[in-house]
This record gives structure tokens, C-alpha cells and sequence, in this order.
């Protein structure tokens, strides 16, 4: 079973552990099928770390949302906003629900989406560790379909290791949004970020 299918009867071992991001202690429960199980992935905790809201009003989005790490503690740390998160893995949604509840996070939305098909309305920022096993095709919609869903000035963060396809991203997003920054670097991997001129 892939982290980045929609599989209900994988069996199922589920697992809790707490971690501190942002300056808040959260509570996770994980389970078998879902990405990075055992603790926050280091791209995941990087993107979290490094990521600064844009001065426009609007929601943010989560895109490939898994257990919840990024979403839910980006809610936590912007109480006025609301943050969609969406992932086509139901067992990964389950687990981000339980989460938000168990650590009293309600500004959050989360539905089943493949990318963006079932998201609606325009956001200030959209966040994703894209699911580079899905191939290169899956992480290069990320990039370009967001373009639709930001609100003019809104910034799109991509985590991405440099030999899973940084380069190519950070290229990608050059060319649809005319620029990319390179927020932070660390262990090979990059937090890239675009605005909607």
C-alpha cells in the first residue's frame, strides 16, 4: 500500500507520539499505510519551521495533508485563519481528524481530494510535501494548479530534496510564477516558495 493511494483495508497498527512544532507540544496518532509513521519527517518539520504567512487575509492549504503534522500546526500557530487540508489517502484524513481533535485544533477543514479536485475557493497560502513517489507528473500539478487557488499575493511552499527533483521544481515554479525563492536549505533539502503576481 502506498502512503499516496486511497487503500481503507490495510491493516491497521496504530501508534502515538508527541512532538513539538512551532512551539506547540501536539499529540499524533499514526498508522501503517500513512507517510512517515513513526515521527515528523525532516522535510515535513523544515516546511513547518520555516514558513512565515503571507501579509494577505485568507485560509491555507495543505496539499497531501497525511496524519496532519504541517496543517494542524499551522492552525495552531494562525488561530484566526482556517486551513484546509486534503489528502486522497482516507486513512491518513481519519488520523488528521482524530488529531485535530485530540489536540483541540478546530480551525481546520479536511476532505478527500486528489490535488486540488475537490478544493474550492482561493487561499493565501498553499503548503505541500508533495508525494515524490507518485512521480514527477503528481509534484509538477502541485506546483502549477495552485496557481488558480491563490489569492493575488498569495505564496505557495514546496518542501523537496535535491535529488528528488529540487532543481526541476525550483524551475517549474520560475516559469509559472515568475519567481522562486529559496527560503531555507538543510540535510539536502530545499523550502521553495512562489508568489501569485
Amino acid at each position: 500500500m502506498h502512503y499516496y493511494t486511497n487503500n481503507v483495508d490495510a491493516r491497521s497498527d496504530e501508534k502515538d507520539f508527541a512532538y513539538t512544532l512551532r512551539g506547540h507540544k501536539l499529540k499524533f496518532t499514526t498508522d501503517i499505510g500513512v507517510f512517515s509513521k513513526k515521527d515528523v519527517d525532516f522535510g515535513s518539520r523544515l516546511l513547518v519551521e520555516s514558513f512565515t504567512a503571507p501579509e494577505v487575509d485568507g485560509d491555507i492549504l495543505d496539499v497531501g495533508c497525511g496524519y496532519g503534522p504541517i496543517g494542524l500546526s499551522l492552525a495552531k500557530s494562525y488561530v484566526n485563519r482556517n486551513v484546509h487540508m486534503v489528502d486522497v489517502n482516507q486513512r491518513a484524513l481519519e488520523l488528521s481528524k482524530k488529531n485535530a481533535q485530540d489536540n483541540g485544533i478546530s480551525n481546520v477543514k479536511l476532505y478527500e481530494s486528489f490535488c486540488y479536485q475537490e478544493v474550492k475557493g482561493e487561499f493565501a497560502a498553499i503548503l505541500s510535501n508533495p508525494p515524490i513517489r507518485a512521480g514527477k507528473k503528481v509534484v509538477h500539478a502541485i506546483i502549477e494548479e495552485a496557481k488558480e487557488y491563490l489569492v493575488e499575493n498569495g505564496e505557495l511552499w514546496i518542501v523537496i530534496q535535491k535529488k528528488q527533483g529540487a532543481p526541476s521544481a525550483k524551475t517549474k515554479m520560475e516559469e509559472i510564477y515568475g519567481n522562486c525563492e529559496v527560503v531555507e536549505k538543510d540535510k539536502g533539502y530545499f523550502i521553495l516558495k512562489s508568489i501569485k503576481r
